[in-house]
C-alpha cells in the first residue's frame, strides 16, 4: 500500500486525484510553481512543495525538480495526470530508477505509443484496424492507381512527389484511404499486472476545434450495441497481447461502420469523468490499486453502461476569438443537483495565471438517457457563473442547441465548419 503519493501536476486534474487518494486514506504532495502558491490542490493537499518559477519548463516540466520534491517529502509513488510529464517515457523511466512507483504504464509502452509509425505498426500486430494505405513508399504512378484501387477511393497520397523530392531528395510518397467526415471514437481501457484487461465503453470526441476536444459524450449516438461490443473486445484483446498495465485510451476515426486506429494515449484522459458517469468505476482509484500491485477491481461481465454522460470543457477564453482571458475570478458558482458534475480547481478571488493550459472546469452532466442529459446539461450551463473572466460557457450552449447536435449527427469537421460559417456572416 502507498502511504504518500506525490502529484506532478496542477489544476483540477491534481484535485480529481488528491480526492481519490484522500478516499483511499493515502497522504498526498502537491508540487506547484510560485505562479500556483494560493492553487486549490495546493491548499488541501497534505504537503506542498515548490518547484520552481511560473513558466512551465522551469517547474512541472522539470524532472529533477519532481524526483527532487518526491524525495525530500518521502512519497512512495508518482501520479502524472495528463498532460506535463504524463507521456514522458524517460520521467517514468527515472521514477521507477529513484524508487519511487509511477501510476501509470511502462516506460516501455510510453515510448511505443509516443512514437507515431512504431505504435501503429503494434497496433496492427495486435489486430487493431488500421487506415488502410500502401504498406511502403510508393515512386511510380500505375503502382498508385494499383493501390488506390485496392484501398478504395477517395485515396489521399500523404506528400506530393515534388514536394517529397525537395524535401527529402526522394519522390517517393505513401498512400491512404481518405475518411470524409469521420466520427473520433475512443475506447478507455483498464489493465493489470496480472493480464486482466476490460474496456469501459467508448466516448465520443468529435467536436473538436484544431483538434482539440471541446465537448465529448458516451456513450457515443452513434454506435450500436454490436459495434460497442466488437471494437471493445477488439481493443482488449490487443491490448492483452501488447502486455499493457493501468489506464489507457485507444483512439479511433469511425466512418461508415468501419473503425480506424489513430493512437493511443497512455494516460488518463481528460474526459474521463464521462466513463466513470456511465459505468460507476472511479478509474483514478483503479489506477493506483493497479500500481500497488492489486488486480483489477472488475472483470467485463461486472461493467454495465448505465445512460448518458456529456463533458463540456470549460476554457478561460473568449468564446467567438478563442483569445486567452487569464485574470481574477469574482463570483464563481458551479451548478449542481443530481447527476451534476463539476471538477474545477477555481474558487471566488482566485487568480487564473496566463502561464499554462485555458482549461478552468469540466462540466459533467449524466442521465438515463442522451434527451435527459441534454436537458440536464442546458440547465447546469445556465447555472454556471464565473465572474471576471471570459469563458467559453456561450459556445457551450450554442453547440448544444444546435439541430446537429441534438441528433447526434456531427462528425470531427462540424464544429470547425460552424465556426467558419460565423466568419462567413460576419
Amino acid at each position: 500500500m502507498f502511504e504518500k503519493v506525490l502529484i506532478a501536476n496542477r489544476g483540477e486534474i491534481a484535485l480529481r486525484i488528491l480526492r481519490a487518494c484522500r478516499e483511499m486514506g493515502i497522504s498526498t504532495v502537491a508540487v506547484h510553481s510560485t505562479a500556483d502558491t494560493e492553487a486549490m490542490h495546493v491548499r488541501l493537499a497534505d504537503e506542498s512543495v515548490c518547484i520552481g518559477p511560473p513558466a512551465a519548463k522551469d517547474s512541472y516540466l522539470s524532472i529533477q525538480a519532481v524526483l527532487s520534491a518526491a524525495a525530500i517529502s518521502g512519497a512512495d509513488a508518482i501520479h502524472p495526470g495528463y498532460g506535463f510529464l504524463s507521456e514522458n517515457a524517460d520521467f517514468a523511466q527515472m521514477v521507477a530508477e529513484h524508487g519511487f512507483t509511477f501510476i501509470g504504464p511502462s516506460a516501455d509502452h510510453i515510448r511505443l505509443m509516443g512514437d507515431k509509425v512504431r505504435a501503429k505498426a503494434a497496433a496492427k500486430e495486435a489486430g487493431i484496424p488500421v487506415v488502410p494505405g500502401s504498406e511502403g513508399a510508393i515512386d511510380d504512378i500505375k503502382e498508385a492507381a494499383k493501390v488506390a484501387k485496392e484501398i478504395g477511393y477517395p485515396a489521399m497520397v500523404k506528400m506530393a512527389q515534388t514536394e517529397a523530392a525537395a524535401a527529402f531528395g526522394d519522390g517517393s510518397v505513401y498512400m491512404e484511404k481518405y475518411l470524409d467526415k469521420p466520427r473520433h471514437i475512443e475506447i478507455q481501457i483498464m489493465a493489470d499486472t496480472f493480464g486482466n484487461v476490460v474496456h469501459l465503453g467508448e466516448r465520443d470526441c468529435s467536436l473538436q476545434r484544431r483538434h482539440q476536444k471541446v465537448l465529448e459524450e458516451a456513450p457515443s449516438p452513434a454506435l450500436n450495441e454490436a459495434q460497442r461490443a466488437d471494437i471493445g473486445a477488439v481493443t482488449v484483446a490487443a491490448i492483452a497481447k501488447m502486455g499493457y498495465q493501468s489506464a489507457g485510451t485507444v483512439e479511433y476515426l469511425y466512418e461508415d461502420g468501419k473503425f480506424y486506429f489513430i493512437e493511443m494515449n497512455t494516460r488518463l484522459q481528460v474526459e474521463h469523468p464521462i466513463t466513470e458517469a456511465i459505468t460507476g468505476i472511479d478509474i483514478v482509484r483503479e489506477m493506483v490499486r493497479v500500481a500497488q500491485g492489486a488486480k483489477l477491481s472488475m472483470t467485463q461481465d461486472d461493467i454495465v453502461l448505465r445512460g448518458h454522460s456529456i463533458e463540456c470543457r470549460i476554457n478561460a477564453e473568449d468564446p467567438k476569438t478563442f483569445a486567452p482571458s487569464p485574470g481574477k475570478v469574482g463570483v464563481f458558482h458551479a451548478p449542481g443537483g443530481l447527476g451534476v458534475r463539476v471538477d474545477s480547481a477555481l474558487y471566488s478571488g482566485y487568480t487564473v495565471p496566463p502561464h499554462y493550459d485555458s482549461m478552468i472546469a469540466k462540466l459533467i452532466v449524466h442521465g438515463a438517457s442522451r434527451n435527459e442529459c441534454l436537458m440536464r446539461l442546458r440547465r447546469a450551463l445556465g447555472e454556471f457563473v464565473i465572474d471576471g473572466i471570459s469563458t467559453g460557457i456561450p459556445l457551450q450552449q450554442r453547440i448544444i442547441g444546435e439541430k446537429d447536435f441534438v441528433d447526434g449527427t456531427y462528425d470531427i469537421h462540424w464544429l470547425e465548419d460552424l465556426m467558419a460559417a460565423d466568419l462567413d456572416d460576419d
